[in-house]
């Protein structure tokens, strides 16, 4: 007894894994979106019971021995969306203590462990979070692509079908970005795109066509990087500010597929956020968020001795 699975789940993919009570990971997996905010619930937990099984396979180990689940998925911070997923874990995913909280949570765990510092994300859509000294917690951004995410994939393959939309009417620069564009959607013109049933990850693929395209040197492309590096770096630079940290050495963590990508975007959110905050140390997440997963489920095994769940 006393195995431990941490999930990391986003808007494109999820990262399961599991380990035992030393950390040392026996088993790895991915799986689909789980969003239960842009696919539901049951689409959800259908792949977070998949991820479950094929760890349980791949580790050879039986449902009676894991110690502590700890599920961190991104539109989880809806409580009504946290209770129903913790309900449904405890009846599916077989354990002595289970923690559902949001991607954001695991990757703050994974970026800062305790301690104080803030915590930027980028994929499919978009959060920062920062914590001080007294394990106060504030959030700035995430609140869905309909009305935010502002830097992340999905506002910049919007941005970029709009800037493409606006150079075939002459309202815009031309731009490399249309033939790319029309490759991946399979278009034979840009106009097609708006009667296109795309999802949100849909779009957000298409933010590597425009790193592609940023790179060898497209205008249009490059501006649309540098706009998403300045949404983000306002997600942290709020923080700073709410906080009083200006003056303080306060580390900044990047996280998420846009930064991993992009070094214009990394750049240019580096020089953003240190007009504002100087000392600032901006640093590129070196653990994968689901290590945080794990350290969250360890510390829910260990306060409660494994007898009980939480959300």
């Amino acid at each position: 007894m006393g195995y431990l699975i941490g999930i990391d789940g986003g808007g494109t993919h999820t990262t399961a894994w599991l380990a035992d009570r030393d950390l040392s990971v026996l088993a790895r997996v991915q799986a689909g979106a789980t969003n239960p905010v842009k696919i539901g619930l049951a689409n959800t937990q259908q792949e977070i019971l998949r991820a479950y099984r094929k760890l349980l396979r791949a580790a050879r180990v039986r449902p009676p021995q894991i110690g502590a689940v700890c599920a961190g998925l991104s539109g989880g911070d809806s409580k009504p969306i946290r209770r129903s997923m913790l309900a449904w874990m405890r009846k599916s995913i077989p354990a002595r203590a289970h923690l559902m909280t949001t991607d954001a949570a695991v990757a703050l765990s994974a970026a800062l462990g305790e301690s104080e510092g803030i915590i930027v994300i980028a994929g499919t859509g978009s959060i920062a979070f920062g914590r001080d000294r007294r394990a106060g917690v504030i959030r700035v951004g995430g609140w869905g692509n309909q009305f935010d995410d502002a830097g992340s994939g999905f506002d910049i393959g919007r941005k970029a079908v709009a800037a493409v939309l606006r150079a075939h009417d002459g309202r815009g620069k031309p731009t490399s970005l249309d033939q790319a564009i029309c490759r991946q959607l399979h278009l034979h013109a840009i106009t097609e795109a708006v009667l296109m049933q795309l999802t949100a990850q849909d779009i957000a693929a298409l933010f590597p066509l425009v790193q592609h395209e940023a790179r060898a040197d497209d205008a249009i492309a490059r501006q649309l990087c540098r706009e998403s590096a300045g949404h983000l770096a306002e997600l942290a630079t709020t923080i700073i500010s709410r906080l009083h940290w200006k003056r303080r050495a306060v580390p900044v963590v990047c996280s998420g597929g846009i930064f991993r990508s992009s070094e214009l975007i990394r750049r240019t959110f580096a020089r953003h956020v240190h007009e504002v905050a100087p000392r600032a140390r901006i640093s590129l997440l070196r653990r994968e968020p689901v290590e945080g997963a794990l350290l969250l489920a360890r510390q829910l095994m260990a306060a409660h001795g494994g007898t009980q769940s939480n959300s």
